[in-house]
């Protein structure tokens, strides 16, 4: 049994019935997210692009066209690139398209992964 696992049953084992059962609870939803998530992944949800979108725009059309990633995963790579914008006063083009590379390499490493 690894760590993780005799750690688990410790915590579960110090745990009221109650407890125990919403432990196992959320530990089946956890499981349930997963196995969806390896039985398939979605395609892109094709959105053009708005000929003079804002980069917070973009951020929101692109969370719409790959609902299937994290944002959490895009966030900090997306956050460096509104900073770059907003404080150094990059172009927004420049930092839209970074954004969609960022978007569209998270996707691509999903689908190979799903495909392993």
């Amino acid at each position: 049994m690894s760590r993780n696992s005799r750690s688990l049953v410790e915590i579960f084992e110090t745990l009221d019935a109650d407890r125990q059962a919403s432990l196992l609870d959320f530990a089946e939803f956890l499981q349930s997210k997963g196995n969806l998530a390896l039985k398939e992944v979605i395609p892109p949800v094709l959105i053009p692009r708005p000929e003079s979108e804002t980069v917070v725009g973009a951020i929101k059309r692109l969370k719409q066209t790959y609902p299937m990633i994290d944002s959490m995963k895009v966030f900090s790579s997306a956050s460096e690139l509104m900073t770059e914008h907003m404080v150094k006063g990059r172009d927004a083009n420049e930092v839209i398209d970074e954004m969609e590379k960022i978007f569209e390499d998270f996707y691509s490493k999903m689908l190979e992964e799903f495909q392993c």
